[in-house]
């Protein structure tokens, strides 16, 4: 593949990769998030791999908060937003309407994200900035993916792990396509 070097080859390389048609649907759920710039930054990254909903619970800031329109950059306007006030009544709800639950989390049995074979409908779950994926909705899990460290740090920003994680589902799922 050539490089891309002019806006219109970046604009005509969008158009032929949406037309290809991904069998695949994304969702996020935010649980229990305490940073509205977060959550911002991830209406960005949903945007950018085609999510069609953004779930949300506990202290997950609600899109009235300033920050998350200054963050998104007006990309929290294209992606429907559901909160809910607990956690389960979010997991059931992401579950009736057909989602397989991806924790994305450092845990007993997860798989590296590359290793993992990602279902036609998912909702990745990202649990809190510090606490992570809380056991009551861990505990309703389809699969769980981790993201390996090479650095001494062991976790990454929560939107970033939602980036890296969500677009190699849709990278590995196009290539499959092909």
């Amino acid at each position: 593949m050539k490089p891309i070097q002019k806006k219109a080859q970046v604009r005509k390389f969008h158009k032929s990769a949406k037309a290809k048609g991904r069998q695949m649907e994304i969702a996020f759920f935010l649980q229990d998030w305490e940073d509205a710039y977060n959550v911002g930054g991830m209406f960005r990254v949903a945007d950018a791999c085609g999510a069609k909903k953004i779930f949300a619970s506990g202290r997950t800031p609600d899109l009235d908060s300033p920050m998350i329109g200054v963050t998104s950059m007006g990309h929290h306007r294209r992606i429907p937003y559901t909160h809910f006030s607990k956690h389960d009544d979010a997991v059931e709800a992401i579950k009736a309407e057909g989602y397989a639950l991806v924790m994305i989390e450092i845990a007993d049995h997860a798989v590296s994200y590359a290793e993992f074979d990602y279902p036609d409908k998912v909702c990745f779950v990202l649990g809190n900035e510090e606490r992570g994926i809380y056991q009551n909705v861990m505990k309703k899990a389809d699969a769980v993916v981790f993201i390996p460290q090479f650095g001494k740090g062991r976790s990454m920003n929560v939107h970033v792990a939602g980036a890296v994680v969500a677009f190699n589902a849709l990278l590995e799922r196009d290539s499959a396509d092909e």
